[in-house]
């Protein structure tokens, strides 16, 4: 196979939808001989912040010399994004003959008679043949959904790492932050430290509980761990740090948004606490070198100015409650001018709620997923707080539409589905490349 046919080979698998349990994830690493077995871990779950922890400590762990992989979901822009070793994505060749050498053990297990493994299932077990073949010194392994029951929960890792717990998936998860918060905490495992950054009391206790239950450290950010932001602007913040046994002042960290504060808290806890197992060793100058290098796209990125377009892919509530926050305090503009597409099975009517208030005009669109839903119902929602609204399906159109409608002092955010804040970034990804 060749890159495009073993990546819709790939993808044509999402037609075994999202089934949840180890039992076929497990199968097919053993007929692969188990090669997460042979990587250093670190598993992150949570439900914002994620990605922002992982890339912040990825960062850092490079300016120690170390190699690293990261392994994330989704993708903005190409499939080999999931797949990176020190922000390099795997060549199209090596993901595309990773694919054909998994395909027949796929087919035996079929033949077999066990369910053919999902496609992230398979994603997962790349990831691990992938890394384990490039000796990655540490892997920073994402959760595609929740923890307990999502299939990176194979790997006994070195750290978990829970960055928050909010609402979101309840479809899959639970209907409440406890409910939400016990599948989470189902990657912590027996005698593994775990870090957290969960702020909700039903979520800590659960949490705690979890870790008590399995013998496991618990090291909590805002409680051990503690952070002062000490200025912010649009070219990031200006931080302390004060851990469990050592002390950090003026870290720069070139990411928009309070939040990211709590986030450069976390991964710093997490080297702390590899630090004392004995498995990293980093100076302060690696450190803040990592944190000042650290990039993260769609992410309150700003990709044009005159006027200013910040994409931010909020795409739950407490996603969007932190993008109202940064777009009240960092930017300084007339109007605001909201391009927005959103799943169907997200809080739509709470995000709406938080965002379109601030805005002059919504240009509502549709995200390119088969999840998209009633996308047109969106806009019923944002005309309970503005009568400027838009509806154009087309994204690329959505996002001229919007830019049109803004004068040379107003803001553009486009905000929403990661799926639809992708193919929105396109616009200025490409031109980059050019």
């Amino acid at each position: 196979m060749d890159f495009d046919q073993a990546i819709s080979y790939l993808q044509n698998l999402t037609k075994f939808g999202m089934n949840f349990g180890l039992g076929r994830i497990t199968e097919l690493l053993n007929r692969l001989d188990n090669p997460q077995e042979t990587l250093r871990i670190i598993h992150i779950g949570g439900t914002n912040g994620k990605g922002s922890t992982s890339a912040i400590l990825n960062s850092v762990l490079q300016a120690g010399g170390y190699r690293v992989g990261v392994f994330t979901s989704p993708h903005l822009h190409s499939y080999t994004e999931r797949y990176r070793i020190n922000g390099r994505e795997i060549e199209h060749q090596v993901i595309a003959g990773l694919i054909a050498e998994v395909r027949p053990h796929l087919e035996n297990m079929v033949a077999e008679g066990f369910e053919h493994p999902t496609e992230f299932e398979v994603s997962t077990a790349l990831a691990f043949m992938y890394f384990a073949r490039e000796q990655v010194d540490f892997l920073m392994l994402e959760v595609g959904l929740g923890g307990a029951i999502d299939s990176t929960n194979v790997v006994t890792p070195l750290i978990s790492v829970i960055t928050n717990i909010g609402m979101d998936h309840m479809d899959y998860l639970g209907n409440s932050i406890a409910e939400i918060a016990r599948v989470k905490a189902g990657i912590i495992k027996p005698g593994v430290p775990v870090v957290t950054a969960a702020e909700r009391q039903e979520a800590l206790e659960v949490i705690r509980e979890a870790a008590r239950e399995k013998g496991a450290a618990l090291v909590q950010v805002g409680g051990q761990v503690r952070w002062e932001v000490k200025s912010t602007s649009m070219e990031g913040l200006s931080m302390d740090w004060w851990g469990r046994t050592q002390s950090l002042s003026g870290l720069i960290i070139p990411l928009l948004g309070r939040h990211q504060a709590v986030n450069a808290a976390t991964a710093l806890a997490v080297v702390e606490a590899l630090g004392e197992l004995g498995s990293l060793s980093l100076n302060e100058r690696q450190i803040r070198e990592g944190l000042a290098a650290t990039r993260w796209p769609a992410r309150l990125e700003i990709v044009q100015r005159a006027p200013l377009v910040v994409i931010d892919g909020a795409h739950n509530l407490d996603g969007a409650k932190t993008l109202r926050q940064a777009l009240q305090e960092f930017f300084r503009y007339q109007d605001l001018i909201l391009v927005i597409g959103m799943l169907g099975d997200k809080e739509r009517e709470k995000v709406v709620a938080e965002l379109a208030p601030l805005a002059k005009a919504v240009v509502v669109t549709k995200p390119n997923s088969p999840r998209a839903g009633d996308w047109q119902n969106l806009a019923v929602e944002v005309r309970k707080y503005v009568s400027q609204v838009y509806l154009i399906e087309n994204i690329s159109e959505a996002v001229n539409n919007g830019i049109a409608l803004a004068g040379p002092l107003d803001l553009v955010c486009i905000t929403g589905s990661l799926y639809m804040v992708a193919e929105a970034r396109e616009k200025w990804h490409t031109q980059a490349e050019l």
